[in-house]
């Protein structure tokens, strides 16, 4: 019987780029819209890792089920490592992929191309009945562009771009970008730890 693990996220990006991992690995990946009527976690911790850690503990309360979170966003050197865990809201609490990317590119519009380094971090975390089993976290390097290329992937991935591949996260495929992403190793860690706990349980 398939496993099913519960992905506490809406954003259709990540459970498209998840799932396409989770079901070659031989799992099935739900959204926890699911079970209905959940009370919403916080996200307002000042690291990715606590975000991370509150939204599975809180959501595992609830359900019965192995519930993944995950809290990624972009860290940009020029700006002291913002926007950081405020990625999604760096425009505002409702603003969208374009208002972010227009709120960056302004934020770095007098930034040298030398110093326009950044990273993709995603920490992701594994419970169940309210107990913590599992972290893992992985990044991505590159750099921001000043104009946004590629019309795939989601959140800033237009202006990021990959030196290995020389293009932008947004113009990969999506099995390129789940081979080099933070998001996909990170979830191929977690993966690999459900295997080898269900090997040494059989």
């Amino acid at each position: 019987m398939t496993e099913t693990l519960y992905l506490a996220s809406s954003n259709q990006g990540k459970l498209r780029e998840l799932g396409a991992l989770a079901s070659a690995a031989g799992f099935a990946l739900a959204p926890l819209q699911n079970y209905p009527n959940l009370p919403p976690a916080r996200e307002d911790a000042p690291s990715f890792a606590l975000n991370a850690l509150e939204k599975a503990l809180h959501y595992s309360r609830f359900t019965d089920a192995l519930v993944v979170a995950d809290d990624s966003g972009l860290v940009a050197d020029a700006l002291g490592g913002g926007p950081g865990p405020r990625s999604a809201r760096f425009a505002g609490a409702s603003a969208t992929d374009e208002d972010n990317n227009r709120a960056l590119l302004a934020a770095l519009a007098e930034v040298a191309e030398d110093r326009r380094s950044a990273r993709y971090v995603c920490v992701l975390t594994l419970a169940q009945h309210d107990r913590l089993l599992a972290l893992f976290s992985d990044t991505c390097e590159g750099r921001i562009l000043r104009t946004p290329r590629g019309r795939g992937g989601f959140g800033y991935d237009p202006l990021f771009f990959f030196p290995p591949l020389e293009r932008t996260m947004a113009e990969l495929t999506l099995a390129e970008k789940n081979q080099h992403s933070h998001r996909a190793r990170a979830f191929r860690k977690l993966l690999a730890y459900l295997k080898e706990a269900s090997t040494e349980s059989t």
